[in-house]
């Protein structure tokens, strides 16, 4: 990673794209105040006087003054009363001191142990109930249990676990960064957004947005969809923004490898410039979703909490304060020595992805490179693992029609498929696939689960997103709920789908532990939401950026939620919500999900684009934002199936939480389902025949490689919107 000695001619790696700015940046009049109170703060804590592993100082004030970070906190909190401006630029400081003790003192040496133990310890000094009682013994225990001790005062208790929980994340992180720069392993971009929310200062800042100018958001609105894709987009926008910022520093000058520029460059096998351009825009497209999801998202969520006036104005707050942090970030990055560029030789275009060992799907190729049934050529998958059918195959199929029949889903009066259509699709034999050691009822009840699954999804195609119906829809997503009660009765089933999750809830509920019974329930109905966002991406012409995409289909596609707990169903497995919920199962399951969603992208591309008119398509997605040709997404797309693949090896290789012998049964079958998911997709009629859902009306084409319009900053109209509802 480092540059050759022998290069000699001065260069730049990239010339700097120009970074979206929703807003001039405005400068704090309380800078200069905050500015000697944090290096006041600094001498105070030790942070200059702390050696790194070679006996070097890791800061001096030199280099504090040059580095302006409290000018950093003055530019991105320009409303912030003085002392907690004073309190946000020590943080700052902190946050930066402690990210250069660590990459000199643990990362350059790779020394992961002694790396744990000091991560280890500093979770001691951000307890959610008090100032904490460890005693520190280093500037940075010192430094962060003095920020601990003076911030939580005056806070709430909602407040203090989210800040808690991005404080520790923010240390935590540190050391999947040191495995990776340990192990040269340069992540792929789905797998490093989520490493660089969980590591990165972003997050952690959005917090301090809350407190730094009175805005805490309640938390029963913190929680929801659109308060979480405001705090995501803004920590993309944050992290990719840096990343532009700091290659050099990280690249040429620090050996690291978890960098937005560095992994485009790898993953598309691109030159720097390029990767730069595309990392800029990305940052620019999760930015506007930010400012749609402000817009149009939020006000109507904020009416349904029933948030006050006070409440209100402190949303709006939060809004802005995010806002301003993206201007100030811009303006700061461009003024502090930190990222300043040096005179350094480029780093050399990386090689391409690695191949995996998988089973191609070649023997399908015409001999004129595109596969039949297809308007592209499909890829040859790496597929590392061998696929088993399970023996009852037969009396599921068997066991799957009949019901189908008798829930009105196959066959006349009102059938979504014919019984011919229904045979061709093969649905028990994706289930005999996916599950071949299930036992034979709990096969019959994976296969009317699969049914009702793309049932609902061909419905709700013809009777609500066809004729652009989003009042229906949203009456019909709502009513699903009613069909699994917790306890009590249900209403009539109006229609095929509600008939078949009653039927379905009745067989699945008494199987279950009340815990389980409610996270099923939960994720049926994310998966019945997430069509009301497909939906809405249909009717207002959009195609989503490849991040927006892959983190809904998580939702939309059931297959991270429902799909995760039905194979515990169906293998008899005990793992709790609990475990579920931890960072590297979380980690395991968006993997395996991220396979199962982008296989079907890429088989159903056609079906979806052609015949349905949809606009929710991996391949699509990377099509629209990168402007290339369909075969080469269609190839960008099956690189990232064969990432999550081996992302899926290397977390499964660590030393995951719960029973030993549950988890290992847990991570064959997700082995299982990913292998026979890929080979039920190839070839099947449901996605090569193109035989659309009786009654869709053809979308309007939209052109997949032209740009999405994107929606303007938030005007002062659509601010007091939210503001007055």
């Amino acid at each position: 990673m480092s540059p050759d000695p022998g290069r000699t001619v001065p260069t730049r790696s990239f010339e700097m794209p120009i970074p979206y700015q929703p807003a001039p940046a405005r400068l704090s009049p309380h800078a200069d105040g905050a500015h000697v109170h944090s290096l006041a703060w600094a001498r105070g804590m030790g942070l200059f006087d702390c050696e790194d592993g070679r006996g070097e100082r890791v800061w001096d004030e030199e280099r504090f003054d040059s580095m302006r970070i409290p000018l950093l906190a003055a530019y991105c909190h320009p409303d912030a009363a003085p002392e907690k401006l004073n309190l946000v630029s020590d943080w700052y400081v902190w946050m930066f001191w402690f990210d250069d003790h660590f990459a000199r003192t643990f990362k350059r040496p790779g020394a992961r142990q002694q790396a744990k133990e000091y991560l280890d310890r500093l979770r001691r000094f951000t307890p959610v109930g008090s100032a904490g009682t460890a005693s520190p013994a280093n500037p940075a225990e010192r430094g962060l249990a003095d920020l601990w001790a003076r911030t939580l005062p005056g806070t709430s208790t909602g407040w203090r676990r989210r800040f808690a929980g991005s404080a520790q994340s923010l240390v935590q992180g540190r050391l999947r960064e040191l495995e990776n720069m340990r192990d040269g392993r340069v992540p792929n971009p789905i797998e490093y957004i989520g490493l660089r929310r969980a590591s990165g200062g972003a997050p952690w800042a959005a917090d301090l947005v809350e407190y730094a100018i009175d805005a805490e958001v309640p938390d029963r609105i913190a929680g929801t969809r659109p308060v979480r894709v405001l705090r995501d987009t803004f920590s993309d926008g944050v992290h990719l923004l840096n990343d532009l910022y700091s290659y050099r520093r990280e690249i040429e000058e620090e050996g690291e490898v978890d960098n937005g520029v560095l992994v485009l460059e790898r993953f598309l096998r691109c030159g720097t410039q390029e990767a730069a351009d595309r990392v800029n825009d990305l940052r620019t497209s999760r930015l506007r979703q930010f400012e749609n999801t402000a817009l149009t998202e939020l006000p109507p969520v904020v009416e349904e909490c029933g948030a006050d006036p006070g409440e209100r104005g402190r949303v709006v707050r939060y809004v802005r304060g995010l806002q301003d942090w993206q201007s100030g970030s811009c303006e700061w990055h461009r003024r502090s020595s930190r990222y300043a560029a040096s005179e350094r030789p480029p780093v050399g275009r990386a090689p391409g992805a690695p191949a995996g060992l998988g089973v191609p799907a070649s023997a399908l190729r015409s001999p004129n490179g595109v596969t039949p049934g297809y308007p592209f050529r499909l890829p040859a998958f790496d597929m590392p693992w061998k696929v088993s059918v399970n023996p009852h195959h037969a009396g599921a199929r068997a066991a799957g029609k009949a019901w189908a029949c008798e829930m009105g889903i196959v066959g006349p009066p009102g059938g979504l498929w014919s019984g011919e259509k229904y045979d061709a699709m093969e649905f028990a034999k994706w289930c005999a696939m996916t599950s071949p050691s299930a036992a034979p009822e709990y096969l019959e009840l994976m296969a009317l689960w699969f049914t009702w699954v793309l049932a609902l999804d061909d419905y709700f195609i013809a009777e609500y997103k066809a004729r652009r119906d989003v009042v229906g829809a949203r009456v019909f997503v709502e009513r699903l709920a009613c069909f699994m009660p917790l306890e009590g009765g249900e209403p009539v089933p109006g229609n095929c789908v509600e008939r078949g999750l009653a039927d379905l809830w009745s067989r699945t509920a008494e199987r279950l532990p009340a815990a389980r019974r409610e996270a099923i329930r939960r994720e049926v109905l994310l998966l019945a939401a997430g069509n009301l966002w497909e939906m809405g991406n249909s009717v207002l012409h959009r195609i989503p950026d490849p991040i927006d995409y892959i983190e809904m289909s998580r939702v939309a596609k059931g297959v991270a939620g429902l799909g995760a707990r039905l194979v515990l169903l169906v293998q008899q497995l005990d793992i709790s919500e609990e475990l579920l919920d931890s960072r590297l199962m979380r980690e395991l399951v968006n993997a395996y999900a991220d396979h199962i969603d982008l296989t079907n992208d890429i088989i159903s591309y056609r079906l979806e684009t052609e015949a349905e008119r949809h606009l929710n398509n991996g391949v699509l997605a990377v099509r629209n934002f990168l402007r290339c040709g369909l075969q080469e997404a269609v190839d960008i797309v099956n690189d990232q199936l064969t990432a999550c693949v081996q992302n899926f090896e290397r977390i499964a290789g660590e030393e995951l939480p719960g029973d030993a012998a549950d988890v290992a049964a847990y991570v064959e079958n997700l082995r299982h389902w990913m292998s026979g998911n890929l080979a039920w997709h190839v070839g099947n009629s449901r996605y090569v025949d193109l035989d659309p859902v009786a009654g869709v009306v053809p979308f309007p084409r939209v052109l997949s490689t032209g740009h999405v319009s994107a929606a303007p900053p938030p005007s002062d109209q659509g601010m007091q919107r939210l503001a007055g509802m």
